[in-house]
């Protein structure tokens, strides 16, 4: 199976993530329809339903269409010019509302993209999604930003079943004394690793004896307690780490993720009962021979994995 994980920053990168727009779709959607072989899923963060960011400067879609489906009209065409017919069912996964009343200003939430000719799917949890969200005090509840953990239940073509959960965890809340304490923050928050065991212990409790992965935007390094807690006590596998494609003990290895000069390595693919074969196409952040240079702040994952 190849698989894809990237965070969109929905597709509102041309515009430092004020407001999508088509450009940004039509790039992304590129960039996707060219990868040979094509993935069989693609995991997306950072996507929106409707909002006043998500159609404030795009033009040209239905008043009624979702950020989702507009991106989807985007792929079909790029692969239709490639003489590919359009392969990929798409789910949402809602996270977060951030309005007042029937007024969205602006949403989260994931998206997964299933390649029907090669993977089946069997269920999910796009209706409702799992709630993850460390929220701490009483006076952050009705605030915080919702975290999720999205799933499929997957059926490769030779009936193999497998699941497939996708997440972003929150920033280190600046709320915590410690968070000023400590040099160090992304993949130390308390709260990150509250929500990792949560991610963690879902994917166990749902996929019971079959194999799965997890994939997102972690928010974390590696070497830091977050990625230590699911390669350790959640007993995954990274795939770069897997891969001997970066160094463990060091944070600082590979950038999947960019800011003015800072790089960071906060994007990751963890999997259980599986091995993972390579990372073709993967490029660190800020690699101008990648098709996504520019799409995002943060670069795509892609990874094949064996069953």
């Amino acid at each position: 199976m190849r698989i894809v994980s990237y965070n969109v920053r929905y597709f509102g990168h041309a515009l430092k993530g004020l407001a999508s727009t088509a450009s940004s779709k039509q790039g992304i959607a590129d960039a996707i329809a060219g990868l040979t072989p094509l993935a069989d899923v693609v995991a997306l963060q950072e996507v929106e339903t409707k909002s006043i960011r998500s159609s404030a400067a795009h033009r040209g879609g239905h008043p009624t269409e979702t950020q989702l489906e507009a991106f989807l009209r985007y792929l079909e065409s790029s692969l239709q010019r490639r003489g590919v017919a359009m392969p990929y069912r798409a789910f949402y996964f809602p996270a977060h509302v951030y309005g007042v009343g029937p007024l969205k200003v602006y949403t989260t939430g994931l998206a997964m993209l299933v390649n029907q000719q090669t993977t089946n799917v069997l269920k999910g949890n796009s209706d409702l999604p799992f709630d993850i969200t460390y929220r701490g005090s009483e006076r952050l509840k009705r605030v915080k930003q919702t975290r999720i953990a999205a799933h499929l239940h997957l059926e490769d073509q030779k009936g193999r079943p497998f699941h497939f959960f996708n997440t972003h965890l929150s920033l280190p809340t600046p709320w915590a004394k410690e968070f000023w304490s400590q040099k160090a923050k992304m993949g130390h928050g308390a709260n990150q690793m509250t929500e990792a065991k949560a991610v963690a212990e879902y994917a166990q409790h749902v996929a019971r004896s079959e194999p799965y992965l997890i994939v997102g935007d972690f928010n974390s390094a590696p070497a830091t307690p977050v990625y230590k807690l699911l390669t350790g006590d959640a007993k995954l596998s990274g795939a770069q780490e897997s891969l001997k494609l970066i160094d463990p003990s060091r944070t600082n290895s590979f950038s999947t993720a960019g800011f003015m000069k800072l790089r960071m390595h906060l994007d990751h693919v963890f999997g259980h009962k599986v091995e993972f074969a390579d990372m073709q196409d993967t490029c660190a952040f800020g690699d101008g021979k990648s098709p996504f240079h520019g799409l995002s702040d943060h670069v795509p994952l892609i990874t094949r994995v064996d069953l």
